[in-house]
C-alpha cells in the first residue's frame, strides 16, 4: 500500500529526528510499501523520502505549484504531482494512501494530522493513523488532548482512533495488523 508520511521540511532539525525519518522510510520500502509525502527535499520529509528511495519504494510527492522552486523539492521522486493549493494537496495525500504516520513537524504538520483524525471521528475514514512520536516529540500534544477529555472537549474514544509508536518498527507493525475500527459516531459524542 502507499502510505503517507508527514512531517516538517525543516532543515535546521536534531538528527535523532531525521535519523528516525531516513530509518522508517528505508524500513517502509523494505516492507514493500510505497511512500507518499508532501515532496520535501529537506527536514523529515527529506529524511523519509531518502530512506524510501534508498530503500527502492515508489515516491509520489505531491506539492502545491508554488513550492515548485530550486531546492524545495525532493529530485528523486518516482511521481511529482502538483495542485494549485495547499487544500487540494492534503486531499490528494489523501486520496493516494491506505494509511498516515505523522512524524516530528510543525504547524503544518499538526494540522494534517489533526484534520485525519478529524476525518476518523466523523467517519469519513477509516485508515490508520500513527503517531511517530521519536524521542517523545508529541508528548506535549497528547498531554493536551488528555487535558481536552479531562474537560470534556473530547471524548475518551478519540485516543483509541490513533496509535501513539515510538519507533518506526512499531509505527509499520500497527498499520500491518490494522484491522477496521467501524467507528460508531454517537458513541463517539457520547450520544445515547
Amino acid at each position: 500500500m502507499n502510505i503517507c508520511v508527514y512531517g516538517a521540511a525543516s532543515k535546521s532539525i536534531d538528527a535523532k529526528f531525521t535519523d528516525a525519518g531516513y530509518d522508517l522510510g528505508l524500513k517502509l520500502a523494505k516492507r514493500g510499501h510505497g511512500l507518499v509525502f508532501g515532496g520535501g527535499n529537506g527536514g523529515m520529509m527529506g529524511a523519509v523520502a531518502r530512506g524510501a528511495h534508498d530503500g527502492g519504494a515508489h515516491i509520489i510527492g505531491i506539492a502545491p505549484s508554488f513550492f515548485n522552486i530550486d531546492g524545495v523539492l525532493y529530485p528523486h521522486s518516482d511521481e511529482v504531482i502538483y495542485t494549485e493549493t495547499m487544500r487540494q494537496r492534503k486531499q490528494k495525500m489523501e486520496d493516494m494512501s491506505g494509511a498516515f504516520i505523522v512524524t516530528p513537524g510543525g504547524i503544518g504538520t499538526f494540522e494534517e494530522f489533526f484534520e485525519i483524525l478529524t476525518l476518523k471521528q466523523l467517519a469519513r475514514t477509516d485508515k490508520p493513523l500513527v503517531v511517530l512520536n521519536t524521542a517523545g516529540y508529541y508528548d506535549s500534544m497528547l498531554m493536551m488532548m488528555r487535558h481536552s477529555i479531562e474537560n470534556n472537549f473530547l471524548t475518551a474514544s478519540t485516543m483509541g482512533l490513533i496509535f501513539v509508536a515510538d519507533t518506526p518498527d512499531e509505527a509499520l507493525d500497527y498499520i500491518a495488523d490494522y484491522r477496521s475500527q467501524e467507528v460508531d459516531i454517537k458513541k463517539l459524542r457520547n450520544v445515547e
